[in-house]
């Protein structure tokens, strides 16, 4: 059974950077989709970047295209989402989630966020002005 434990957040200004991991455990990556899905108070919930388990094709919301990067360590079993130039309206919750990748694609699992077969804890993020 996979695990994910995400790690990372915290309070940071406006500008201002922090890289979010997600471990995980009971299985390998390299066979999942592995996706960043962020939710805010009132918000929908939104996935931000996707990252295949068998090479290293993403995807990224709009919202944080040239501001956030995804990339996976399969040796560590870890996904990192590095995030730049952090904006008060990513504060959110951060949630790491996995598909097969037999399952979905990167911009599918990204695009409907709902019933994801595995999902963390999540981690806060808050941006202040």
């Amino acid at each position: 059974q996979l695990q994910l434990v995400e790690s990372g957040g915290g309070s940071v200004q406006s500008g201002g950077s922090l890289t979010l991991s997600c471990t995980a455990s009971g299985s390998s990556l390299d066979s999942y989709i592995i996706g960043w899905i962020r939710q805010a108070p009132g918000k929908e919930r939104e996935g931000v970047s996707c990252i295949s388990g068998k090479d290293d094709n993403a995807y990224y919301s709009d919202s944080v295209k040239e501001r956030f990067t995804v990339s996976r360590d399969n040796a560590k079993n870890t996904v990192l989402l590095q995030m730049n130039n952090l904006k008060p309206e990513d504060t959110a919750v951060y949630y790491c989630a996995a598909v097969p990748v037999w399952s979905s694609t990167i911009r599918a699992m990204c695009v409907v966020t709902y019933g994801l077969e595995y999902m963390g804890q999540g981690t806060q993020v808050t941006v202040s002005s």
